[in-house]
């Protein structure tokens, strides 16, 4: 099982949240290469909040549909390699990362830590997944 932290905006928070699917772009293709069925996904939605877990519950797939808000990129960009997802814990409200960053190890430089949530998706250490379930259990 691996444990990836998912980068998103507002907008497409909703929509994977909504039709329990995640989906990212032809350049980041390789991580969704990875992804497994019981794999975890962290969603960190921009700015500076976890939003919550959720589990893959299919294969990946790819799908041109329009599904996704194109706000910010591209205006030809579907995401198109996408999973199926499933609730696994998502609290009322999403929760301040700031607190976590000194305690997660895959950010080892503190001070610029928003340079490690550059990507749509990247694997992150089973501890640090564990510590951010945790903050959004006790939200």
């Amino acid at each position: 099982m691996k444990y990836w932290l998912c980068v998103t905006n507002k907008e497409n928070w909703q929509v994977a949240k909504k039709r329990k699917i995640w989906g990212i772009s032809e350049r980041n293709r390789r991580q969704m290469d990875e992804v497994k069925v019981g794999d975890m996904l962290i969603f960190y939605v921009k700015p500076k909040r976890t939003a919550g877990v959720y589990k893959v519950s299919a294969k990946p797939f790819v799908d041109n549909k329009r599904v996704f808000s194109t706000a910010g990129f591209s205006e030809g960009e579907t995401f198109p390699h996408r999973v199926k997802i499933q609730a696994f814990a998502v609290p009322k409200e999403p929760v301040p990362f700031d607190d976590l960053v000194s305690k997660l190890t895959f950010i080892s430089n503190k001070k610029k830590w928003p340079g490690y949530l550059r990507k749509a998706m990247q694997a992150i250490p089973k501890e640090d997944y564990e510590k951010i379930l945790t903050s959004l259990e006790e939200s």
